[in-house]
C-alpha cells in the first residue's frame, strides 16, 4: 500500500501549483500519490496537473465540472486516496526540501492517527515566521504518542487540514467529512483531534505556508467571513454526540472564542459595518457554548475582551480597538518622519518638475492620449512599439505619444510623435494620459489617477525567476526594492502575456489584482506576417549575401556577474560553419551598447548589439543561439532551428534562478561547453529529428498564440473596451 497520498486541491493557483508539485515528486522518498483536484478552476490549473501526469504516474489528476469550494474538492481527492496516509496540501503552497523520509519514518516508527507536523509562514517578502510549536510544546514533543486529553495544549497548533497526516482507515470509520464554506478546516481538524487514540507531533518544518498579497481567502472582505459560525457549530454537534470527551470542552470553548476574536481583529476581513454583526454573533456563541461552571477567562488584554464579550458591549469593545489602532498609528507616523529630510535633499530642478507634475495631475485627463515608452525610454521598441502600429490603424482616435531618452530621439520612426524624459512635456503627458502602455514599469512618482488605464506588456517570457521570486536569490536581486516593486505592480490595469507560462509566473512574480491579457505577444505579430521579400530585403540590409547561413548568438544578462561572458569564440564557430556562415552577435540590453559604435563588422562577424529591431535580426538568422533569454520564445515562433548553450547553468540557477530548466525542456539541441556547441554544428545536431522534436514541443507549449494578431487583440480590450 502507498504511504501517503497527498491531496491538492487547487483553484485560481495557477502560479504556485508548479512549486508545489515539484516540491511533493522532488522528495527523496517516492512512496506516494498526488490526487491533483482541479476545482473548476478557471486558469491553467487543470492543464498544469495533466502535464506533471503525463510525467509522473504518482500523479492523479481530477477534474471538476463545476467549483465546488476547498471542503468539497478535499473530499472528492479523499474518495480517490489510496495512501495508508492523507495529506491534503493546499495548491498554493510546497513542502520543505528533503522534510518527507523523516515523516514517512515517524509514521512507520508510530503509526499514529494523526501526525501534525510543523510549518512557517512565508510572506511575499519572502520572510518567514515561525509557528506557536515551540510555545505550545516547550520541551520537544518526542516520539511518543498522546490523546488530546492527556496533552489538550496540542489544540493551540494552528488548526489547518495540511499541517497534519491522518490516517484513512480513522478518518473513514470516523466517518468525518470536510464541510463545504470558508473556515472548512475547523470543523475537520478539531474533531480529528478529539477522536484521535494516537496523536503525534514532529517539531520540524515541513510545510511552506504561503501569505499570498492577492487572492487569498484571509486577505478578502465580506460577508462570507461570517460562515466561521457554521464551521464551530458543527464542531460542537461532535462535542455532543462523544458524552466522553466532555472534559475537553472548556479547551474548545477557549479556542473558539480566540478564534473568533482573530477573525474579528482582522481589518482586511470584517468590513466596518458588518463589525457590530459579527460581534452580536460571537456573544450569542460565547453565551450558547459556555461549559457549565464557566471558564477563566484569560489574564489582561485578552481577558477583558472575553468580559465584553459575554456581556454583549460592542461600543466598549469599539473603543477599546480604537485606542490600540490609534497607538498603531502613531508608532507608524513616527517612523514614516524620518525619511523627510532625505526627501528634502532632492534638486531645486527635480522639486520644480515633480511639483509641475502634481499641477498637472489635477487637470483633466486627456481621453485620447495615449504615453508609450520602452525598455527605460531607449526607443520605439517591443511589445508597446506593436500595440501603436495597431492602434493606429484600428482606433485612429487614439493619439499615441512617445517617452524617449534625449540620445535615442533619432532612432525613432518618421512621424512619430514623442517628448523627452525629464521635460515639462514628458511629466505633462505621464499626468494627463489615459493609457499608458510600457513594457517596464513607469518610474516611482507616476500616480495611478482615476480614469487612467495602465498597460503592463512585459518583454519576454520568464526563463530567469522575476519580481517578488527574486528575494530567494539575493545574488539576482541586488538593488532591488521589492515594496516599491509593488507599488509600481499596483498600477496595472492589465498585463498582457504571450503564453499560460507566463501568465502562471507573472501571478506568482507580480500580486495584484490587475486583468491578464493572455493573448500572445504583439512584437511577434511582425515574425508571424513577415513574407519571404521582406526577410530579403532584411537580410540585404545587413549586408548578408544571397546563400549565407546566418546564425544570431544573442546571450543573455548575468545580473549576478556584470562582467561574466559565457566562453564564446566567433573564429572557431565560423571555421565548423564554414565558408557559407554568416555569425552575428547581440548582447544584452543592459551590456556593452552605450557609446558604442552603431555596428562593427570584422568579416563575417558582425555585432548586431545596436541594432534597432531584434525581429530584424530574429527574420534575418537561420539559427539562434542562446542561453536563458527569452529570445528563444520568440525566435520560436519562425520554427527555425534553436540551439540553447548553456555553459554556466548550475551556476546560473542557483544565484540567479531560474523557472523551468532549458536544458531539460529545450526548444532544440543543447550544448554546455563550447566544444560541445562547435560539436553541435559540426554533427548537424542543430537540425537532426530529435531537435525537430524538441522545438515542436516547445512550440505547442509556448507559441500557440502567436497567430499574428495579438496586437490587435490588445488594441481591441484595450482601447476599444470590447469584450476579451
Amino acid at each position: 500500500m502507498t504511504l501517503i497520498s497527498f491531496v491538492v486541491p487547487a483553484h485560481r493557483v495557477q502560479g504556485y501549483l508548479r512549486e508545489c508539485l515539484d516540491s511533493l515528486l522532488g522528495q527523496p522518498f517516492g512512496d506516494i500519490e498526488v490526487v491533483g483536484v482541479d476545482d473548476a478552476s478557471p486558469d491553467a490549473v487543470g492543464d498544469i496537473l495533466d502535464e506533471y501526469a503525463a510525467r509522473d504516474p504518482r500523479v492523479r489528476p481530477v477534474r471538476l465540472t463545476e467549483n465546488v469550494g476547498l471542503g468539497p474538492a478535499r473530499n472528492v481527492g479523499l474518495d480517490r486516496a489510496v495512501g495508508e496516509y492523507v495529506w491534503f496540501l493546499d495548491g498554493d503552497d510546497w513542502l520543505a526540501p528533503d522534510c518527507l523520509p523523516e515523516v514517512a519514518d515517524r509514521l512507520r516508527a508510530t503509526r499514529p492517527d494523526v501526525l501534525v507536523v510543523d510549518h512557517v509562514r512565508v510572506h511575499w517578502t519572502d520572510t518567514a515566521t515561525r509557528s506557536a510549536m515551540a510555545e505550545v510544546f516547550p520541551e520537544p514533543p518526542g516520539a511518543a504518542t498522546f490523546r488530546l486529553a492527556d496533552r489538550p495544549e496540542a489544540l493551540h497548533l494552528l488548526h489547518t487540514a495540511w499541517n497534519r497526516l491522518v490516517r484513512r482507515k480513522f478518518l473513514t470509520d470516523l466517518g468525518l467529512r470536510f464541510a463545504p464554506g470558508w473556515y472548512e478546516d475547523v470543523s475537520f481538524s478539531y474533531p480529528v483531534l478529539l477522536a484521535a487514540e494516537r496523536i503525534g507531533v514532529l517539531d520540524r518544518v515541513c510545510v511552506n505556508y504561503r501569505q499570498r498579497r492577492a487572492g487569498a481567502i484571509t486577505r478578502t472582505r465580506g460577508d462570507r467571513h461570517f460562515e466561521v459560525f457554521a464551521q464551530w457549530h458543527r464542531v460542537f454537534r461532535f462535542l455532543d454526540a462523544r458524552p466522553d470527551l466532555a472534559a475537553l470542552r472548556p479547551a474548545v470553548f477557549e479556542r473558539m472564542v480566540w478564534h473568533y476574536l482573530t477573525v474579528l481583529g482582522n481589518g482586511e476581513r470584517i468590513a466596518p459595518e458588518l463589525r457590530p454583526a459579527f460581534f452580536a454573533q460571537i456573544t450569542a456563541d460565547y453565551r450558547r457554548y459556555l461549559p457549565p461552571g464557566g471558564v477563566a477567562a484569560p489574564d489582561g488584554v485578552e481577558g477583558l475582551k472575553h468580559r465584553l464579550v459575554a456581556a454583549g458591549r460592542w461600543r466598549t469593545f469599539s473603543a477599546l480597538r480604537g485606542v490600540n489602532q490609534a497607538r498603531a498609528t502613531a508608532r507608524g507616523a513616527a517612523r514614516r518622519a524620518l525619511p523627510v529630510a532625505r526627501r528634502a535633499a532632492r534638486s531645486t530642478r527635480d522639486a520644480v518638475l515633480r511639483e509641475y507634475y502634481r499641477a498637472e495631475l489635477r487637470r483633466p485627463i486627456e481621453e485620447t492620449l495615449a504615453v508609450y515608452a520602452a525598455y527605460w525610454y531607449r526607443g520605439y521598441a517591443c511589445n508597446p512599439a506593436a500595440v501603436d502600429a495597431a492602434a493606429r490603424r484600428l482606433a485612429p482616435h487614439v493619439r499615441g505619444v512617445w517617452i524617449v531618452r534625449r540620445d535615442r530621439v533619432d532612432t525613432l520612426p518618421p512621424g512619430t510623435e514623442y517628448v523627452v524624459a525629464g521635460t515639462r512635456a514628458y511629466y505633462r503627458a505621464l499626468a494627463r494620459a489615459r493609457w499608458l502602455v510600457n513594457n517596464v514599469n513607469f518610474p516611482d512618482f507616476v500616480r495611478k489617477r482615476p480614469g487612467s488605464v495602465h498597460v503592463q506588456t512585459h518583454h519576454g517570457t520568464p526563463v530567469k525567476v522575476m519580481g517578488l521570486d527574486q528575494q530567494r536569490y539575493p545574488l539576482g536581486a541586488v538593488g532591488m526594492d521589492f515594496a516599491g516593486l509593488l507599488r509600481r505592480v499596483d498600477r496595472w490595469d492589465f498585463s498582457v502575456t504571450s503564453n499560460s507560462f507566463s501568465t502562471q509566473m507573472w501571478d506568482r512574480a507580480y500580486p495584484a489584482s490587475y486583468t491578464t491579457l493572455e493573448v500572445g505577444y504583439p512584437r511577434n505579430d511582425r515574425l508571424v506576417t513577415a513574407t519571404a521579400e521582406e526577410v530579403r530585403e532584411v537580410r540585404d540590409r545587413l549586408g548578408v549575401a544571397p546563400g549565407e547561413r546566418v546564425v544570431l548568438y544573442a546571450p543573455t544578462h548575468r545580473e549576478h556577474l556584470p562582467r561574466y561572458r559565457p566562453p564564446f569564440d566567433p573564429r572557431r564557430l565560423l571555421d565548423v560553419l564554414g565558408p557559407a556562415g554568416r555569425l552575428l552577435i547581440r548582447s544584452h540590453y543592459f551590456q556593452d551598447r552605450q557609446g558604442r559604435a552603431r555596428r562593427r563588422t570584422r568579416g563575417r562577424v558582425v555585432d548586431v548589439s545596436d541594432h534597432p529591431s531584434v525581429e530584424d535580426l530574429y527574420l534575418a538568422a537561420d539559427v539562434l543561439v542562446t542561453d536563458y533569454s527569452s529570445a528563444m520564445f520568440d525566435y520560436a515562433v519562425l520554427d527555425r532551428p534553436i540551439v540553447v548553450y548553456a555553459p554556466d547553468r548550475e551556476a546560473y540557477a542557483l544565484a540567479r534562478g531560474v523557472y523551468f530548466d532549458v536544458t531539460a525542456e529545450p526548444p532544440g539541441a543543447v550544448a554546455l561547453t563550447f566544444d560541445e556547441l562547435l560539436e553541435v554544428f559540426r554533427s548537424g545536431a542543430e537540425t537532426a529529428a530529435e531537435a525537430e522534436r524538441a522545438r515542436s514541443r516547445f512550440r505547442d507549449r509556448f507559441c500557440a498564440l502567436d497567430d499574428g494578431h495579438a496586437a490587435e487583440r490588445v488594441v481591441r480590450r484595450v482601447f476599444l473596451d470590447e469584450p476579451g
